[in-house]
């Protein structure tokens, strides 16, 4: 089942990409692992899912030892809220945390990234819905936190992340991936704090990521559409 829900995702990323000029080779299918076994995770790996999400730290660190890509490189992505208080362990068990959203967070990263001798790959977490249930930067904030990680030299910027809003209005959603897509063009267009660049836009999950992908996400975030109705919670 897994491998199919893969190819009918793989199908419709194409599809999607396509539609908004582009290759859908150039599209990272994220799969959220949240709610997912890891008999089940293991099977998306064997079917070539190379980059997998949680949004809890110590589901990762209970599920991710358990994992067996088959000796292929494995992309590990943090996606849900992010505590100082468990930043240590993000740092040990993620590629790339995409829920940065404020510089007393990012200062935590630099500096438990600084103690194990790594550079941490990060995604600025942007509220674009301006919902009160969401965490996230607003468009006006960025330039000061990114002068804030002018300073952080074991952090590397990597892109942006957002999520839709809660509701069934399709063009209120693609209107928030629209305009998240012309931040991120913007910011593309200006040096960026310590090398960083404008790599991946992630945006969108399994209600939606074919409006995020027309709209420019290269990265999606999918749970129930590969693993099954019990991963329908993502983040």
């Amino acid at each position: 089942m897994i491998s199919n829900n893969l190819q009918h995702l793989t199908d419709n990323i194409r599809a999607a990409a396509k539609r908004s000029g582009r290759s859908g080779d150039n599209i990272i299918l994220v799969g959220v692992t949240k709610f997912a076994s890891v008999q089940a995770v293991n099977e998306a790996l064997r079917a070539g899912l190379s980059h997998i999400a949680e949004n809890r730290v110590q589901l990762a660190d209970e599920k991710f030892p358990l994992l067996d890509a088959g000796g292929r490189l494995l992309t590990t992505h943090l996606i849900g809220h992010l505590q100082t208080n468990k930043v240590r362990d993000a740092v040990r068990l993620f590629d790339l945390i995409q829920s940065v959203d404020s510089l007393k967070l990012a200062l935590e990263i630099n500096k438990r990234a600084q103690a194990c001798g790594k550079i941490q790959n990060i995604l600025l977490q942007m509220d674009i819905a301006r919902e009160e249930q969401k965490f996230g930067l607003s468009p006006g904030e960025i330039d000061q936190m990114l002068d804030g990680l002018s300073a952080l030299a074991h952090v590397r910027l990597q892109g942006l992340m957002t999520m839709a809003p809660l509701c069934q209005d399709a063009e209120r959603i693609r209107g928030v991936f629209r305009d998240c897509y012309g931040l991120f063009q913007q910011l593309a267009a200006r040096p960026l704090p310590g090398g960083g660049q404008m790599k991946y836009l992630s945006m969108g999950m399994s209600g939606d990521y074919t409006i995020a992908i027309e709209e420019g996400a290269n990265m999606v975030r999918i749970g129930s559409a590969v693993f099954g109705e019990s991963s329908h919670r993502e983040v």
